[in-house]
Parts: C-alpha cells; sequence; structure tokens
C-alpha cells in the first residue's frame, strides 16, 4: 500500500478538529537542520481544549510524536508516520504574575520567556536566553544553560495525556536529571509556572547580554544546526572530548563538525538528515576509540531512514 493511501485512511479514522489537520506535511520548514521527510497528518491545535478533545477521540494504535520549533531536533528522510502535533499560537502565552512567578504557554520560545521576566523584574529566568528553543523543549529536556535548569525555577506543568485527560505535575513529578525528564512521553505539555524572584530589570538585561554575546563568539548560531548534539558525559565536556578525538571540521556529505563549536553538526547546505545523523554516529565511534567514553545524544532524532 501507498504512504498516500496510507495517509488517507488514517485521515478518515480521526475525529473533527477546530484546528488543522495537514496530510502530508513537510516537517523539514519546521526544523533548524531544514532536513527531513513528511508527516502523514500534521496537527496543529486550535487550543487546549482541541487537543485534548483530538487526542481523546484519536485511535490509541495511531502513533502521535509532538514537536515544538524544531531547535533540538532531526527528523529522518522517511518522515514520520501517524500523526505529528504541533502547537501554535494559542500556547504561547506569557503572563508575569505576583510574588515573581511567570506563567507561560509552551509554544512560547525560551528567549520570549527570559525577556518576559526581564522586563516584569523577575530574576533567575535568564538562562533560557541561551536556549534557541521552546518551554515545551525545555520541560521534556531539563533544559539549561549557563549555571541554570529548569528544575531550578519551575513550579508546576499542565499536560494533557494521550486519551486526552488532564494533569498538573509538580516539580517532583518531572523527574528530572540532566538534561532528561523521567515523566511519560504520552504526556503532552500546554502550560508551565515558574518561579522566580525579585531583581532588577537592568541588572537582569546586562546579564542576558552577557549571555547572549557569549553564544554569538562560541556557537555556530547562524548556521543550519540542531544546537548541542550530545550529552556532557559526567566529568567530561562533549566539545573537548569530539576536538581530542580529531572531529573539528569532520564531514559526511552535507554535513559538517563546527569549526567554531564542536558539538554543534551544520547542515552546509545540502545535507541529508542521514547525512547528519552518520556523522554523529562517527563522532560518537571516535570519541569511544580515542578516550573511551560514549557520548549520548542531546538532539531528538524521529522518524524513520529511507532504503
Amino acid at each position: 500500500m501507498s504512504a498516500h493511501a496510507t495517509t488517507s485512511g488514517l485521515i478518515d479514522r480521526l475525529p473533527p478538529v477546530r484546528g488543522e489537520l495537514i496530510v502530508d506535511a513537510p516537517l523539514a520548514p519546521l526544523t533548524w537542520f531544514r532536513v527531513g521527510g513528511t508527516a502523514d497528518i500534521l496537527f496543529r491545535p486550535a487550543d487546549a481544549d482541541d487537543l485534548a478533545s483530538f487526542l481523546g477521540g484519536c485511535p490509541t494504535d495511531v502513533p502521535v510524536t509532538v514537536i515544538g520549533v524544531g531547535s533540538n531536533l532531526l527528523v529522518r528522510d522517511g518522515g514520520v508516520r501517524g500523526i505529528v502535533i504541533r502547537l501554535g499560537k494559542a500556547f504561547m502565552g506569557i503572563k508575569a504574575e505576583a510574588n515573581s512567578r511567570i506563567r507561560a504557554g509552551t509554544a512560547a520560545l525560551d528567549v520570549a520567556v527570559a525577556r518576559a521576566a526581564q522586563e516584569a523584574g523577575i530574576a533567575g529566568l535568564e538562562f533560557y536566553r541561551g536556549i534557541p528553543g521552546s518551554i515545551g523543549g525545555a520541560l521534556r529536556m531539563n533544559g539549561g544553560s549557563y549555571g541554570g535548569e529548569t528544575k531550578d525555577i519551575l513550579v508546576e506543568v499542565k499536560a494533557v495525556d494521550r486519551r486526552g485527560g488532564r494533569h498538573v505535575l509538580k516539580l517532583d513529578d518531572m523527574q528530572y536529571s540532566y538534561r532528561h525528564s523521567g515523566t511519560s512521553d504520552c504526556l503532552i505539555f500546554v502550560e508551565a509556572l515558574f518561579q522566580g524572584r525579585p531583581g532588577d530589570p537592568a541588572e537582569i538585561l546586562a546579564r542576558m547580554e552577557e549571555i547572549t554575546s557569549k553564544r554569538e563568539e562560541t556557537q555556530p548560531i547562524r548556521t543550519r544546526t540542531g544546537g548541542s548534539t550530545f550529552k556532557n558525559p559526567d566529568g567530561h565536556k562533549s566539545w573537548q572530548l569530539i576536538d581530542a578525538a580529531g572531529c573539528r571540521g569532520l564531514k559526511v556529505g552535507g554535513a559538517q563538525v563546527s569549526e567554531l563549536h564542536c558539538n554543534f553538526l551544520i547542515n552546509t547546505g545540502d545535507a541529508t538528515a542521514a547525512d547528519i545523523e552518520m556523522l554523529g554516529e562517527e563522532v560518537r565511534a571516535r570519541v569511544l576509540a580515542h578516550s573511551g567514553v560514549t557520548l549520548d545524544w542531546e538532539i531528538k532524532r524521529i522518524g524513520e531512514k529511507t532504503a
């Protein structure tokens, strides 16, 4: 059966929505690498109620994958089967509350949350200025940078489960460790509440500008990249291990290890997802052979490889 026929049959099994259901949706434009195949169906819910209603009526045998702004994501060339959910405008709200708290939708950019906190005189969220993603990804991966992590500021998270049920998770429920949450992948985060502390807006802005300057000096932020590729192993920095293994500038097809920061892979213009993943695996093999350390992927890889 062709992929088109499979997708046509799937759309007929899905419940009605107020948002968008897009058949055979290209995913490459939604990722920072700009590579990868299509989603059988891309769902953009109108709001949290639309999301819950859809999940409640969606057949349980249909795979569901959630993506954010695609900054730390590699979609394989064969595309993603089933439903891909991407939260949009209705999930981008950011509001400063009493007692130095910030409430944000999970489609809100990390940098936008940092900026809103700064404007409200709320300190403690400056590190989000250094993360090029959305709040949903930060919650899922315990996102952090420049000395701060999501677990340091999180109060609670609102989520919707695979059957449309609503949940409120406290910090302990997230089961955080380094760049990882132990919560079920079946939970889709829709909103988060963060706790900061009173601060002077000018001083907060100065710290954020310092983070911006450091990123621009040390990371290839103006290239097609996926951010930090590998987690830092205990007692090591990934970029140092990669550099010591002779991988700086290493290429596979159109993919290359950044000359500026070895823990970044870049699409030089014509890379495929396979090129990028093969390069990452070659880096892992060389680091293991050189130092005996196994690097774990930080970038999330989804979808199917092509034959």
